[in-house]
C-alpha cells in the first residue's frame, strides 16, 4: 500500500483563451464587464457599447498596450451585466470602479464627501449649520464647498452679517437668556424674544438670497437702511448695518476670483508628470468660487491624460449632485455620453464642454495652472519622503525602505476613559483614511497600566489582520501604487517594557517579520535626545540634527495628536451623556419637551408621575414608565 501525496491545486487558466471561450455566450447588448483574476480578485471595470466586439478586442492576440496586455494575460475569468443603454453602463461602471477599486482602473481616491452649508427650515427659528452626508433634513442646501475650513470661514461670517442662530435645537429651547453669541453681535437671540420671529425670518431669507447670488441686491438694501438710520440720528442701529456690511465685503474677498459670465460650474483641469496626474477641480455657484481641492488617482503611467479625466469624471459624480456646466481643460474621449450620464442623473441638461476662448477659457486656464503647481508640490515631497524612509531602513536594519508605518499611543486621564491610537504613513506621508482608534475594553486593566493597554490595542489589531489576510508579515499584498495591509514598522511610544509587551503579544500571535521600534523620551522629557530599543540592539540615539529623528519625531507626534484628541472626544460624549438616553421610549422629540418643561434631567428624574403627565407627549403609561426608571435606579 503506497502513500498517496496530494498534488497541489492547479492554478487556473489565464489569457486570450479563457475570453475567447466566453465570447461564445456574449450577446451584443450595451452592458458592464469585469475582468477576474486567478485569486478571485476584480482586475479591471469596463463599460461597452456592444459587449461582444469589445470583448472581442482582448481575444486578440496582438496589438495591445503593455498595460492592455499584462490585464489579458492575469483574466482568469469574467462576470457580465447588460444595461438597457450605454448611458446606464457608464453610470454602474462608475459605482462598481469606485465600490471595486480595480487595479487597472483609474481610481479616484475620494475619502470624504463635501461639505455644504445648511439653512434648517424645521424649526419656526431656522438655524445655520455645516453639513455633510445625505439631504435628509429640510432647508436650503448651498455648495459644495471645498473644504470645511471654508464652510466654517463663511458661516462664521454671515452669523455677522445676517445675525442667525448656529445652536442646537435643544440649546435653543432651553435658553433664559442671550448666549454670549448675542453679545458679541453674532446673533440676534430670537431664543429669548431679542428679535421676534417675523424679523428673524426676514434675516434668513436676506441670508438666502446672498447665498444665492443676490448679493447685490442685499447689499443695496442694507445701505439703504444705514442711511436711513443715519439721517433719523439712529447711530448705533446704523453702525450694526455697517458692521454688517463689512462682514458681506469679507465673504465676497475671500472667494477668489469670482467670473462675471459663469453662474454655476464645476471646471477640471488635469496635469501629468513623472506618471502621475493631479486633477485640480474649481466649485462655481452663484457666481462665486466656493473653492477648489486637488485629487491624485491612481491610474496606470501609460494612460494619456483625457482618459484619465474621462474615467475621473464619471466617478466624482457617482455620489454627488451636479452643476448645469462642467468645464473641462482637455477634450475627452467619452464627452457626449458623459453629458447624457450626467443628465439622466440630475434630471435636467448639464453641459459638458471644452471652452475655447473668453472668461471659461480663462477658467480653465487657471485650474490647469493649480494642477500643475500641485503635482510639482507633491513630487517634491514624495522626493523627500522617499529619501526619510530610505534614512529609516538604514538606522533600523530594514531590508526595503518600508512602504507603510503604524505608530501606536494611549491616551487616558489617570486611568478614566482609555483610548489607544494607531496612526499610518507611507511613502505619500500621513494616510489618514487609514487612522484607527480602540477604546480600552477589559476591565482588568488596572487604571494607568500603560504595558496592559498596549497589549489590548496590538491583540486586537493584528487578531483582526491575521483573519482578514491570512498572511504572517508584511509580502506583496497589495497593487502597485497603494498602501499595503500589513506593516513593515511599528513604532511604539515607550521604552524597553513596552517593546516588551509588544513582542509577547506578536509572539503569542507567531507574527515574526515585523520589525518594532520603542521610543522613549530623553532626559527631563527633551525632544532630540529620544532613545531607540529593539530586539537584538543596546539602546541607540541619533544625532540631534538628523532629519529622520526629526521624522519620528513628526510620527509620534501625530500618534500623540491622535491618541489625545480620540481620548477628548471619549470623555466629551460620557460627560454630554443625560440619563434620559438610557430611559426605553424616549427619544429626541420626548427627550426635548421633557428638558423643556423641567429645565434639567436632574429634575425629571424627580418629577412625579402626575408632572410628568402633563407634558406634551408623555402618556399616562410613558410618565410610569419614565418615574419607574429613576426610582429603580435610585433603590
Amino acid at each position: 500500500m503506497s502513500d498517496a501525496t496530494q498534488e497541489p491545486a492547479a492554478r487556473p487558466e489565464t489569457g486570450p483563451k479563457v475570453i475567447a471561450r466566453i465570447l461564445k455566450t456574449l450577446p451584443s447588448s450595451p452592458g458592464v464587464y469585469r475582468m477576474i483574476g486567478s485569486e478571485r480578485e476584480v482586475l479591471y471595470v469596463g463599460k461597452a457599447r456592444n459587449l461582444k466586439k469589445r470583448v472581442q478586442s482582448y481575444a486578440r492576440l496582438g496589438g495591445h498596450t503593455n498595460r492592455i496586455a499584462r490585464m489579458i494575460a492575469a483574466t482568469a475569468a469574467m462576470e457580465f451585466v447588460t444595461t438597457e443603454t450605454e448611458t446606464e453602463a457608464l453610470l454602474l461602471e462608475a459605482n462598481l470602479i469606485k465600490r471595486l477599486k480595480p487595479r487597472f482602473n483609474v481610481i479616484l481616491r475620494d475619502d470624504k464627501s463635501f461639505p455644504y452649508i445648511l439653512i434648517a427650515r424645521d424649526h419656526a427659528a431656522p438655524q445655520i449649520v455645516k453639513h455633510r452626508g445625505a439631504r435628509k433634513r429640510k432647508g436650503d442646501y448651498f455648495g459644495p464647498f471645498a473644504s470645511a475650513g471654508a464652510v466654517n470661514r463663511t458661516i462664521n461670517t454671515l452669523q455677522r452679517a445676517f445675525l442667525l442662530r448656529s445652536c442646537s435645537d435643544s440649546y435653543y429651547e432651553s435658553r433664559t437668556r442671550p448666549c454670549l453669541l448675542y453679545q458679541i453681535k453674532r446673533c440676534s437671540a430670537p431664543c429669548t424674544g431679542e428679535i421676534d420671529l417675523d424679523g428673524y425670518a426676514a434675516l434668513v431669507e436676506e441670508a438666502g438670497r446672498f447665498l444665492k447670488g443676490k448679493s447685490d441686491r442685499v447689499k443695496a438694501q442694507l445701505h439703504t437702511l444705514m442711511d436711513a438710520a443715519s439721517e433719523k440720528l439712529e447711530f448705533e442701529r446704523a453702525a450694526s448695518y455697517r458692521d454688517r456690511l463689512a462682514a458681506l465685503s469679507h465673504v465676497q474677498a475671500h472667494q477668489g476670483i469670482n467670473p462675471q459670465i459663469v453662474v454655476e460650474a464645476d471646471v477640471f483641469a488635469a496635469h501629468q508628470d513623472a506618471g502621475q496626474t493631479c486633477v485640480q477641480v474649481f466649485f462655481f455657484r452663484t457666481g462665486q468660487n466656493w473653492g477648489n481641492r486637488a485629487y491624485f488617482p491612481r491610474a496606470d503611467k501609460s494612460l494619456p491624460v483625457g482618459e484619465v479625466l474621462d474615467s475621473f469624471i464619471a466617478q466624482f459624480y457617482d455620489d454627488k449632485p451636479c452643476p448645469r456646466l462642467v468645464l473641462l481643460s482637455h477634450d475627452i474621449p467619452g464627452r457626449r455620453l458623459l453629458a447624457e450620464a450626467l443628465s439622466t442623473r440630475a434630471g435636467r441638461k448639464v453641459a459638458v464642454t471644452v471652452p475655447q476662448r473668453g472668461e471659461k477659457r480663462e477658467l480653465t486656464e487657471h485650474a490647469l495652472a493649480n494642477a500643475r503647481e500641485a503635482l510639482a508640490r507633491r513630487l517634491a515631497e514624495s522626493s523627500s519622503q522617499r529619501k526619510l524612509l530610505e534614512g529609516l531602513s538604514r538606522i533600523f536594519d530594514l531590508d526595503d525602505p518600508p512602504q507603510r508605518i503604524e505608530v501606536y499611543d494611549n491616551s487616558h486621564i489617570q486611568g478614566s476613559k482609555p483610548v489607544g491610537a494607531m496612526i499610518v504613513a507611507g511613502p505619500e506621508g500621513f494616510q489618514k483614511t487609514h487612522y484607527r482608534k480602540f477604546n480600552i475594553r477589559s476591565e482588568e486593566i488596572s487604571a494607568g497600566d500603560d504595558y496592559a493597554m498596549m497589549r489590548e490595542v496590538l491583540t486586537r489589531r493584528f487578531s483582526r489582520l491575521l483573519k482578514e489576510t491570512g498572511a504572517d508579515g508584511p509580502g506583496p499584498n497589495a497593487p502597485e501604487g497603494e498602501l499595503p495591509a500589513w506593516p513593515d514598522l511599528l513604532l511604539i511610544d515607550g521604552g524597553a517594557g513596552q517593546l516588551s509587551s509588544v513582542h509577547e503579544v506578536l509572539d503569542e500571535l507567531g507574527v515574526t517579520s515585523l520589525s518594532v521600534v520603542a521610543i522613549a523620551k530623553g532626559p527631563d522629557r527633551n525632544a532630540g535626545r529620544e532613545r531607540f530599543f529593539m530586539r537584538g540592539r543596546p539602546p541607540f540615539t541619533l544625532e540631534p540634527r538628523d532629519p529622520v529623528l526629526y521624522f519620528v519625531q513628526r510620527l509620534r507626534d501625530e500618534a500623540h495628536r491622535f491618541a489625545i484628541g480620540s481620548h477628548r472626544a471619549r470623555r466629551k460624549k460620557a460627560i454630554g451623556a443625560s440619563p434620559l438616553d438610557e430611559v426605553p421610549g424616549v427619544g429626541p422629540a420626548r427627550k426635548r419637551a421633557l428638558l423643556k418643561h423641567f429645565g434639567s434631567a436632574k429634575a425629571v428624574s424627580r418629577a412625579g408621575v402626575a408632572d410628568l403627565r402633563a407634558v406634551e407627549g408623555i402618556s399616562a403609561q410613558m410618565a410610569q414608565t419614565i418615574y419607574d426608571f429613576f426610582h429603580e435606579q435610585n433603590v
